[in-house]
């Protein structure tokens, strides 16, 4: 059954029983700026104004992208609009201009086709020069802001788990949980991996998003350049608990890292494999956590699936079918001790991207 109500009468329904109309409909009226308002809760600043150059050289090829594609929208949608006023039906003045035969002109053929090329070849050129620039793979360069020849990654080493993040400082032999930091204008490379469900890595301020996954290590390479706390987040739906899987990241002067470092260091937690099996099953909301690293090789088990006991590293066992049968040659290899099984060999990288639990082609030639 349809309602016919008119929304003066509702107005009137909801603002209670009024002789004045237009009494009637001011909650309305007011209401409707606040709707409107309440859209914008959402949004933030933190994409068109980063702390990272990465981040800020992404936002300027999106600013650059619209501002191309714009050169083509704009003048259509102003020509439509001129063409609708110029020539309505009770615009007297431009009926003799009718020309009903009329069916070519070769300037503006040359017009319609020759602009939206050029503008297809000028995206065509950003986006191949972009790509490559910002890709999360590729090592910082010394154009970017904060890297220098002498400059050291710091390596932090990730893993989202459900329902939260697992940050590991292999450098500094600690490990947090939903808290991540780093010293401004220091590199910043990124090893992530998962531990059941894909997932993906986002901090607007600092760099694009990256995917993790199981089994194998993508990677980003980032910079922070403006001090501050910033909002890092998880920014693939992965179950119930993925609204909490939110962590801050600081970004700090060098010696406030260094002060950091040291507080979490002396956390009387210790991130081990019997530690790290508790962790990984599933919970919310957790508060940030701070361990000292107690097995080095944690991050390689991980990503290599071996960190129960029993469990044969994926690398090990990739590196045996490339050998002909290593494994199965060496028995002794193959059921290796807990302690043994999460140490790469010193030929052997770990298993990475692309493929899972794969060498790369570089690891693989090296």
């Amino acid at each position: 059954m349809r309602c016919h109500l008119p929304l003066a009468k509702i107005a009137q329904t909801i603002a209670g029983p009024s002789s004045n109309p237009e009494m009637s409909m001011r909650p309305l009226r007011t209401l409707a700026p606040l709707a409107a308002l309440s859209a914008l809760s959402g949004c933030g600043s933190e994409v068109l104004f980063p702390s990272g150059d990465i981040a800020a050289r992404t936002r300027d090829v999106l600013g650059l992208t619209t501002a191309l594609i714009l050169v083509i929208v704009l003048p259509v949608m102003m020509t439509i609009v001129w063409f609708v006023i110029r020539y309505r039906a009770s615009n007297k003045a431009t009926q003799d201009e009718y020309a009903p035969d009329w069916d070519h002109s070769v300037q503006l053929e040359l017009l319609i086709w020759a602009a939206p090329l050029t503008i297809i070849i000028w995206l065509g050129a950003l986006t191949w020069v972009s790509t490559h620039k910002l890709d999360p793979y590729r090592p910082l360069d010394t154009d970017i802001l904060g890297v220098y020849e002498d400059s050291t990654p710091l390596v932090v080493q990730v893993v989202s788990m459900d329902w939260k993040w697992l940050f590991i400082y292999p450098e500094y032999g600690i490990a947090t949980v939903n808290e991540l930091a780093a010293p401004l204008n220091r590199p910043i490379r990124f090893d992530l991996t998962s531990t059941e469900v894909m997932n993906a890595f986002y901090v607007p301020t600092l760099a694009g998003m990256i995917y993790t996954m199981p089994a194998m290590q993508t990677q980003l390479h980032a910079v922070i350049n403006r001090e501050g706390a910033y909002k890092g987040m998880s920014s693939h739906y992965s179950g119930a608990g993925f609204s909490g899987m939110n962590f801050p990241f600081f970004g700090q002067r060098q010696d406030d890292f260094d002060d950091w470092v040291t507080m979490v260091g002396e956390s009387e937690l210790v991130l081990d494999r019997d530690s790290y099996r508790e962790l990984r099953e599933p919970s919310q909301n957790v508060p940030a956590t701070y361990f000292r690293l107690g097995d080095p090789t944690l991050y390689h088990a991980i990503l290599n699936r071996c960190v129960d006991p029993g469990q044969v590293c994926m690398d090990q066992m990739m590196s045996g079918g490339a050998h002909g049968g290593h494994a199965a040659a060496n028995p002794e290899r193959a059921h290796a001790p807990d302690d043994q099984t999460a140490a790469p060999d010193k030929d052997e990288g770990e298993a990475g991207q692309p493929g899972a639990g794969a060498e790369t082609p570089e690891q693989g030639d090296s």
